[in-house]
């Protein structure tokens, strides 16, 4: 065996190696919890068991254990660009096995009210549209305006030439039945499957979140599940978005800071439950 053979064989053994230790790592890896704001993420951080605070950049993360089972929980930030860093950063320091992003949000369907949860069947993001063209003194109307799909090519984003539809994250149909077995013992509220909207934006137009609803069959509106699933995508981590109405203009329904707890509480109770399935394969 000459130099050269010897060389490749070594390379093609390491990376066999690399890619068998990043498979194990994923096999055994924690749960990623996300939460956006402390009162979206502390109440979870408080019922680990073992719980130790470490911080990445500007994120904090929590470690310890559900059930003997590692868990991490992750306080993102608020923000597309901040949930986006945050489960990069989950992906890559913790392997995790699953990610779920849970919080607070605003609600787009009128038949929803405050403490129902939405569990994200898809999420999409509300904040990639491209305006028709519109000369001088013609004005502005987001009504118009066209869904852009930042993954449909590597082309110019303005020039694509793709049909305007918005790219839709899917939720892992695993922990979507997990989610969804757990409904019964929730008693504030109705669980449902939805479409979570997230973008750098908070709306009080009612004609826009009307056209959203419609357009997009959009449930709620908040600002982070969309970037995750996106990023936990690219990394090929099972992803599902949780979120509970904490207001909903479109029909009157207050502002209750305290359905954030009761998400986390919700969001609890799923994960001892996929825990539990996991532990039996």
């Amino acid at each position: 065996m000459n130099t050269k053979t010897i060389v490749m064989t070594l390379a093609v053994c390491c990376t066999a190696v690399s890619s068998f230790s990043y498979a194990q790592q994923r096999a055994a890896g924690p749960v990623v919890i996300q939460g956006a704001m402390p009162v979206e993420a502390e109440r979870f951080a408080q019922r680990l068991d073992n719980p130790q605070e470490v911080e990445i950049g500007g994120w904090r993360f929590w470690r310890g254990t559900v059930d003997g089972y590692p868990v991490i929980v992750s306080e993102t930030l608020k923000g597309m660009s901040n949930s986006s860093a945050a489960t990069a950063i989950a992906a890559t320091q913790f392997h995790p096995v699953a990610i779920i992003n849970q919080g607070t949000a605003g609600g787009h369907d009128p038949a929803l009210k405050v403490y129902d949860i939405v569990l994200g069947k898809y999420s999409v993001n509300l904040g990639a549209f491209k305006s028709p063209k519109k000369a001088v003194g013609e004005g502005s109307d987001s009504l118009q305006w066209k869904p852009m799909d930042l993954l449909a090519s590597k082309g110019s984003a303005g020039e694509d030439k793709t049909p305007h539809t918005i790219r839709k994250f899917p939720a892992d149909a695993q922990l979507l039945a997990v989610a969804e077995s757990v409904k019964a013992g929730y008693k504030k509220g109705s669980v449902v499957e939805g479409v979570i909207g997230s973008a750098d934006m908070w709306n009080s137009e009612l004609d826009r979140i009307s056209h959203f609803h419609h357009s997009y069959q959009t449930s709620v509106e908040e600002m982070e599940t969309a970037s995750a699933a996106q990023i936990a995508a690219a990394f090929d981590i099972p992803f599902i978005g949780i979120r509970i109405l904490s207001n909903n203009i479109t029909n009157q329904g207050k502002y209750d800071p305290q359905t954030g707890l009761a998400c986390q509480d919700y969001v609890y109770q799923v994960v001892k439950a996929y825990i539990a399935k996991i532990q039996t394969h």
